[in-house]
């Protein structure tokens, strides 16, 4: 049974899975729940996946423009990570990504637990900007 508060959902079926991982008891913040500086990790990770094949190259990060925590996260969710190019600039990717966790083993269910767009710019071999391929 799922609680009221908790709004479950469905995973996203017309959205790119980037990335998955189940959050283990070291990435557990003093309150038991997941670290957000976990989860933030897992989004750029996630985030600079569609970002690198877009820019053909390495990307870096150079701006959060926005994160918003919805719902914990816990140990044994299963937390899967949608990411999707939003806007191409002249050096820069920005991406937007959405966080689900489904959780309940006998009886499942998803929620939506983080969302974020990030900013990204294409970087060359030694490290400096370089302009991003024409689709």
């Amino acid at each position: 049974m799922t609680s009221p508060s908790l709004d479950p959902i469905s995973l996203p079926d017309d959205k790119h899975l980037t990335l998955r991982v189940v959050p283990m008891p070291g990435d557990l913040n003093p309150s038991g729940d997941v670290f957000g500086g976990w989860i933030m990790s897992m989004v750029d990770i996630a985030g600079a996946i569609p970002a690198n094949r877009r820019a053909k190259s390495r990307v870096a990060t150079v701006a959060v423009n926005s994160f918003v925590f919805k719902q914990p996260v816990s140990v044994g969710d299963l937390v899967s990570f949608y990411a999707k190019v939003v806007a191409t600039g002249r050096t820069s990717v920005t991406v937007d990504v959405e966080v689900y966790a489904e959780r309940g083993h006998e009886n499942p269910f998803v929620v939506k637990v983080t969302e974020a767009k990030l900013t990204y710019v294409a970087m060359d071999q030694s490290g400096n900007k370089r302009p991003i391929p024409m689709e």
